[in-house]
């Protein structure tokens, strides 16, 4: 890996402006609703940085942002917190730089006492088995074969220690499922 991971914070205005944009890059051809624009993207990383949350950051050696990640308590009295966004810039994929930012994140909520993080990530443009088919039929044997036809992220996820937990059918729209993904700390 190529960057250094710190805190992204408020006060880091040129930085939250780098992490909206790798948002709407990020996000463009997986999930081109999640965040179409700037206005926003802004909102989501001010979301992540409320108060209670992580929100890190990987800085390229010239001080450019070239990734980014995100974690919030997910209820159960702390024991389950959220990875949510996860995005690296296109140009920067397969460097190993999501690996870190999520194992960063990792370290960050165990040491804040969390026993699972989960995630969900959608298939609102066709790249698993799982879009585009009812999913109410036999939703177990088809979770249990699917396919990864497109590169979604799921693979990644795997990879790195996550299993998939379950499938919320038609999240987005009719045949564009949510797949949850969570891995013990």
């Amino acid at each position: 890996m190529t960057a250094a991971i710190f805190d992204l914070t408020p006060d880091h205005v040129e930085a939250i402006q780098q992490a909206a944009e790798l948002l709407v890059i990020g996000f463009r051809e997986m999930a081109p609703d999640a965040w179409p624009d700037m206005n926003s993207a802004l909102e989501e990383v001010a979301d992540c940085l409320l108060p209670g949350r992580i929100c890190r950051m990987a800085v390229s050696s010239e001080g450019v942002v070239i990734g980014w990640i995100g974690g919030r308590e997910a209820g159960y009295e702390g024991n389950v917190w959220e990875l949510h966004p996860l995005v690296v810039h296109p140009d920067h994929q397969g460097q190993g730089i999501g690996r870190a930012l999520v194992r960063d994140l990792e370290d960050k909520v165990r040491q804040r006492g969390a026993l699972t993080l989960q995630l969900g990530s959608d298939d609102e443009t066709g790249m698993t088995s799982l879009s585009g088919v009812d999913l109410y039929d036999d939703l177990w044997e088809r979770i249990h074969t699917i396919q990864n036809i497109r590169n979604h992220p799921y693979s990644f996820y795997q990879k790195l220690g996550y299993t998939i937990i379950g499938v919320m059918p038609d999240a987005n729209g009719p045949g564009k499922p949510d797949i949850y993904m969570a891995k013990r700390l």
